[in-house]
C-alpha cells in the first residue's frame, strides 16, 4: 500500500516535525493542535520480553504509535510503517484476550466515526491512554439522535416583571452586587430560541465556529453515549465501556478538565474561573456561579449545587428565629417560676434515692442547674418555632420547585425526553447466564419430550429470578435494623451499669449523671460513624444482588436502602431519649430492673429534653465535623498519596522527559474518580432531618447547619474542581427521588415535633396545671403538683439506702409522677391528673398535626409550582419558535426558487449549503451499503 493512500488522518508521519510537549500549543488536543480531545480511555498493559525490532527507534516520537483505520492486524508495509512496530513477547492468555477485546472495541469506535490517538506500549508494563476526538459529522449525527437542544439564530426579549417587582429586583441586585461572582454574566433580558438539533435544519442555528458550537461538556456527553452503546463484538457480547471497565479491560474513562486550575491569569479557562470564584474558601460570602457550574459539569451537578445553595440560604431565616428563641429562653430564665421553685432550698423536696443501697435521699434543689438549663429550650417560644419550622420546610420545597422550573427554562430542560437507559454489565451477565441455562434445558426437554417451546422471558430477568435477591435484601435490612437497635440497647445497659458503679464511690457520685450522659453520647457518635460506612457498603452490595437493569434503577434502589439504614442509625438513639427514656422506670417499691439488680434509667429532674438537646447537638456536630469535613478532606488526599507512591514504585514506570511536562490526561488520571452525588445528597438529607425532626428540642440546630453548609459548599466545590476527574455531563430535569425523601421528612417532622412538645417537654403539664389546678392562674406550686409521695417504709428489703447521711429523718420521699399518695385507698395508682394530662397531650398532637398540615397545604396552594413569568415565557417561546420556522422555511423556498431561475445569483454560502445537503442525502442513501472499512476511512488517528 502506498503511504500516501494510508487510510489514516495523521499529520505527524514526518519524522523531522517536532512534537515535544514544549512545541505543543495545547494539552487538550491531538498532536496536530487541531483536533480536541473529547474523551480519554485508560488501560494497563503488560508485555513480556518486549524489544524493538529493526534495531532501536530513530523516530523522535517514540512514545507514539500509528494504528490504521480498518487495517488492524495487517502486516506493516515497507514504505514507512516498519520502523514504528514493536515485536511483543508472548503475553499470557488473559492479557492477550484483553488486548484483542480492546482492539475490537476501538475498531468499533472508529467505525462509529470517532478519531483515536493512542500511546505506544513501549514498556514492560504501564498505563496507556487512548484519546478520542469526535469530528463535526459525528457530533451533528449524535446531537440529532440525542435530541440535544441548541440555540437558534432567533433571539427574543424576556418579558419583564411588574413595575414594583422589577424595581425591587433592581434594588436587590444593586445591594448584592459585591456578593456576585466575577464570571461572564448571564443575560436575563435576552434569550436564544432553542430547538433540538437537526441536520436537515442547519440553517436555523447560529453556527459560527464548528469547533465551539458544541461546548466541551456536550462533546464529552456525545462521546460517552457512543462509548456506552458500542459493543465489544466478542463471543461474550459485552456492551459498552462500563462493561469493559467492570471486566478490567479498561481501567478508566473520563472527559478532560479544561486545563489546570492554577497558573497565570492570561491563560484563563472555565476550570480556573470556577476555582477562583467558587472553589476558594476566600469567596465563601459570594453567590455560586450556577450557570457556569452547569456549563462545566452538566445539569445534574448544577441542580445539586443550586439545591444546596437554596437550602443554605433558607437556613438563614430559620437560624435567626432559632437564635431569637434561644435568647428568649435566656432572657426569661429568671422569671421562670418552676425553675425558681426547684432551686429554692426552703421548699425541702426530699427525693427518693436514684439507685438501690448506695444512693441516699437527696434534695431537689441540687438539680437547680439542670432545671435552669432546660428552660433555655423548654419554653413557650419553642412551640411557635416548631410551627414555623414545619411551614419553613414546606416553603423551602415549594421554592425549590419554582427555582427548578426557572433553571429548567433557562437551561433548555423543558420538554426534554427521558434518554434510553442501557443495561448494566451485571444485568447483561445474568441474562446471558439465564439464556445459556435455558438453551441447555431446552435441548434436554426436546430430547425427552420431543416438543419445541421457547421461554419468552429468557432475554430479561423476571421477579422469579430476582426472588433470592429480594429475600436476601429483606432479611439483611431487618438484621441491620435489629443490629442498630441492639447497639442502642447496649449503650443503655452501659449507662445503667456505669451509673450504678460510679454511685458506689463518694467522690464520683455527684457527677454520675453528667459523666454517664457525655460518655454514652460519644460512644453513640463513634458507633454511628462506623456503622454509616458499613451500611453504605452493605446497601451497595444488597442493590447489586438485586441486579437492577439500568443505572437509574440501581441508583434509586441504592438511595432507598442507604437512606433507610442511615436514618435508623443516625436517629435511633435520639428517638430513644425523646420518646422512651424514663417511660418504663416504674415507681419506688416497684421499679423495673434490667438483668439482675440494675434499675432502668430515668430522666433528670428537669426532664429528658435537656438530655435530648445534648444528644442531638453532639451527634449532629460530630457527624458534620468528622464525617462530612475531615473524612471528605483527609481520605481523598490519603488515596491520592497512596496512588502516587504506587505509581512511583511500580516497575516499568520510570521517570521520563515527559514527566516534566505531564499531559492533561496524565494529570486527570491521577485524580480521584467521580462516584456520583449520592454521598453529597445523603449527608445533606440527614442534616435536614436533624434540623427539622427535633427542632423543638434544639432551636440552634439551623444555625449550626448553616455554619456547616457555608463550608460544605466550598468544600464540595473544591473537591469537584481540583480533586475529582471531570464527571460526565448528565441532563436531568430535577433532583429525582431526593425530593420525595425531603418531602417525607418534612411531613414526618410535624409528627415528631408534636410528640416532642407533648411528651418530652413540660409544656402540656404546665398548661393543664395553670388552667385546671392552679388557684391563681399561675405556675406557683407546679413542682409540688408534679411530685408524688412514697412511704419509705414500703421499700423492698435490701433497697434502702445504706448509711444514710441525710440531715433529717425521712418518712416520705417524693418522685416525679402523677400517682395517688400512700394514704389514699388506691395508693400508687395513676391519679386523675395523669389521665387529664395524657388526654391533653393526645389532643395537642392531633390539633398541632392537623393545624400544621393545613397551613402547609395552604402554603403549597398559595405558591404555584411554576412561576407565572416562566409559564408565560414558555408559551411565548413556542409561538415564537413556530413563527421563526415559518419565516426560515419561506426564505429557503424563495432562495430555491431564485436559484432555479438564476443559478448564477446564488451566494457562495448557499451553494455550499446545497452541496452539503445533496452530499448528505446521497451519503444517507448509500449508508447501509458501505462497508465498515469505508465508513471509517479518513476519520481516525491512532498515534
Amino acid at each position: 500500500m502506498d503511504p500516501e493512500n494510508l487510510p489514516v488522518v495523521n499529520n505527524f508521519l514526518d519524522p523531522n516535525e517536532p512534537t515535544s510537549s514544549e512545541a505543543r500549543q495545547s494539552r487538550m488536543h491531538f498532536l496536530d493542535n487541531q483536533r480536541k480531545v473529547d474523551y480519554v480511555l485508560v488501560y494497563h498493559y503488560r508485555n513480556r520480553g518486549a524489544h524493538p525490532s529493526h534495531g532501536s527507534f530513530s523516530h523522535p516520537r517514540a512514545p507514539l504509535a500509528v494504528i490504521s483505520n480498518g487495517e488492524m492486524g495487517k502486516e506493516p508495509n515497507a514504505a514507512g510503517q516498519g520502523n514504528m512496530m514493536i515485536e511483543m513477547g508472548p503475553l499470557d492468555a488473559l492479557e492477550e484476550e484483553k488486548k484483542e477485546q480492546r482492539e475490537q472495541f476501538e475498531y468499533k469506535l472508529m467505525e462509529a466515526g470517532l478519531e483515536l490517538e493512542k500511546d505506544l506500549e513501549n514498556k514492560s508494563q504501564g498505563s496507556s491512554f487512548v484519546r478520542i476526538h469526535a469530528p463535526w459529522q459525528v457530533l451533528t449525527r449524535e446531537a440529532e439522535f440525542l435530541k440535544i437542544k441548541v440555540p437558534t439564530k432567533k433571539m427574543y426579549e424576556i418579558k419583564s416583571k411588574g413595575t414594583i417587582a422589577k424595581k425591587f429586583n433592581d434594588i436587590v441586585q444593586k445591594m448584592t452586587s459585591p456578593l456576585q461572582p466575577r464570571v461572564p454574566e448571564h443575560n436575563d433580558k435576552m434569550k436564544n430560541l432553542s430547538y433540538p438539533f437537526s441536520r436537515e435544519k442547519m440553517y436555523l442555528y447560529n453556527i459560527q465556529d464548528k469547533d465551539t458550537f458544541f461546548d466541551n461538556a456536550t462533546r464529552s456527553r456525545i462521546v460517552h453515549e457512543i462509548l456506552k452503546r458500542t459493543s465489544c463484538s466478542r463471543a461474550n457480547n459485552m456492551m459498552g465501556i462500563h462493561s469493559l471497565i467492570a471486566h478490567n479491560i479498561y481501567e478508566a474513562a473520563y472527559p478532560l478538565h479544561d486545563g489546570e486550575y492554577e497558573g497565570p491569569e492570561d491563560d484563563m479557562n472555565d476550570r480556573k474561573l470556577l476555582y477562583q470564584e467558587w472553589a476558594c474558601y476566600g469567596v465563601f460570602y459570594k453567590f455560586q456561579p450556577i450557570d457556569l457550574i452547569r456549563k462545566y459539569f452538566g445539569e445534574k451537578i448544577g441542580l445539586y449545587f443550586a439545591w444546596l445553595g437554596l437550602y443554605t440560604s433558607f437556613l438563614i431565616p430559620s437560624s435567626v428565629i432559632g437564635v431569637i428563641v434561644f435568647l428568649y429562653g435566656c432572657a426569661t430564665i429568671e422569671d421562670d417560676i418552676p425553675s425558681k421553685e426547684m432551686c429554692d432550698e426552703n421548699n425541702g423536696f426530699t427525693m427518693c434515692p436514684l439507685c438501690d443501697k448506695s444512693c441516699d435521699y437527696w434534695n431537689l434543689s441540687t438539680a437547680c442547674g439542670t432545671a435552669r438549663a432546660s428552660h433555655l429550650f423548654d419554653n413557650p417560644a419553642t412551640v411557635f418555632f416548631s410551627i414555623f419550622m414545619a411551614l419553613w420546610a414546606t416553603m423551602f420545597l415549594e421554592n425549590w420547585k419554582r427555582l427548578q422550573m426557572r433553571l429548567g427554562y433557562f437551561w433548555d430542560l423543558t420538554g426534554i425526553e427521558e434518554e434510553e437507559e442501557h443495561s448494566r454489565p451485571e444485568y447483561e451477565t445474568r441474562v446471558r447466564e439465564k439464556m445459556l441455562k435455558g438453551q441447555k434445558n431446552h435441548v434436554q426437554k426436546m430430547e425427552t419430550d420431543k416438543t419445541e417451546s421457547e421461554d419468552e422471558d429468557d432475554d430479561e430477568l423476571t421477579w422469579k429470578d430476582r426472588l433470592p435477591g429480594y429475600m436476601m435484601n429483606f432479611a439483611s435490612i431487618l438484621f441491620m435494623i435489629a443490629l442498630t437497635f441492639s447497639i442502642v440497647f447496649g449503650v443503655i445497659v452501659y449507662r445503667i451499669t456505669v451509673a450504678a458503679a460510679l454511685s458506689l464511690n463518694k467522690s464520683t457520685r455527684p457527677n454520675v449523671r453528667a459523666t454517664v450522659t457525655a460518655t454514652a453520647v460519644l460512644i453513640n457518635l463513634v458507633v454511628i460513624l462506623i456503622l454509616d460506612e458499613i451500611y453504605g457498603a452493605v446497601a451497595k452490595w444488597l442493590t447489586k444482588i438485586e441486579v437492577p437493569r439500568t443505572e437509574e434503577s440501581f441508583e434509586q434502589r441504592l438511595i432507598l436502602k442507604a437512606f433507610l439504614l442511615k436514618f435508623v442509625n443516625a436517629y435511633s438513639s435520639i428517638f430513644y431519649v425523646a420518646f422512651f427514656k424514663g417511660r418504663f422506670v416504674g415507681r419506688p417499691g416497684s421499679y423495673v430492673y434490667v438483668f439482675d439488680g440494675y434499675r432502668m434509667e430515668e430522666c433528670a429532674p428537669g426532664g429528658c429534653l435537656m438530655e435530648l438537646c445534648l444528644q442531638l447537638s453532639i451527634i449532629m456536630l460530630g457527624k458534620q465535623l468528622i464525617q462530612n469535613n475531615i473524612f471528605e478532606i483527609g481520605i481523598p488526599k490519603l488515596k491520592k498519596l497512596l496512588r502516587k507512591l504506587k505509581d512511583e514504585t511500580e516497575p516499568g514506570e520510570t521517570a521520563s522527559s515527559e514527566s516534566k511536562h505531564p499531559e492533561q490526561w496524565d494529570l486527570d488520571y491521577s485524580l480521584e474518580p467521580y462516584t456520583g452525588l449520592t454521598p453529597e445528597y445523603m449527608e445533606m438529607i440527614i442534616q435536614f432531618g436533624f434540623v427539622s425532626l427535633f427542632v423543638a428540642s434544639f432551636p440552634l440546630a439551623p444555625l449550626f447547619a448553616l455554619l456547616n453548609n457555608v463550608i460544605e459548599v466550598r468544600l464540595d466545590a473544591k473537591k469537584f474542581v481540583t480533586e475529582l476527574r471531570r464527571p460526565d455531563a448528565v441532563r436531568t430535569k430535577d433532583i429525582g427521588i431526593w425530593f420525595d425523601i425531603l418531602s417525607g421528612i418534612g411531613k414526618f417532622s410535624v409528627i415528631s415535633n408534636a410528640f416532642v412538645i407533648a411528651v418530652t417537654s413540660d409544656f402540656i403539664p404546665r398548661l393543664v396545671y395553670q388552667y385546671s389546678y392552679s388557684h391563681n392562674g399561675t405556675l406557683h406550686g407546679f413542682i409540688n403538683h408534679t411530685l408524688s409521695y412514697f412511704n419509705v417504709s414500703q421499700m423492698k428489703e435490701g433497697t434502702q439506702p445504706e448509711n444514710s447521711h441525710f440531715g433529717q429523718e425521712v418518712l416520705f420521699c417524693r418522685f416525679k409522677d402523677y400517682r395517688e399518695p400512700p394514704w389514699a385507698p388506691n395508693q400508687y395508682e395513676f391519679s386523675k391528673q395523669y389521665w387529664s394530662i395524657l388526654s391533653a397531650r393526645l389532643a395537642f398532637v392531633i390539633i398541632f398535626q392537623n393545624l400544621v398540615m393545613f397551613l402547609s397545604v395552604l402554603v403549597d396552594w398559595m405558591i404555584p409550582d411554576i412561576p407565572k413569568d416562566i409559564s408565560d415565557q414558555i408559551q411565548k417561546e413556542k409561538s415564537l419558535l413556530m413563527d421563526f420556522f415559518l419565516k426560515e422555511e419561506h426564505e429557503k423556498v424563495k432562495l430555491i426558487d431564485s436559484a432555479q431561475r438564476s443559478p448564477k445569483s446564488l451566494t457562495p454560502s448557499f451553494r455550499h449549503f446545497s452541496r452539503q445537503s445533496s452530499r448528505h442525502s446521497s451519503q444517507s442513501q448509500r449508508g447501509s451499503q458501505r462497508g465498515s472499512h469505508a465508513s471509517s476511512a479518513s476519520q481516525h488517528t491512532i498515534v
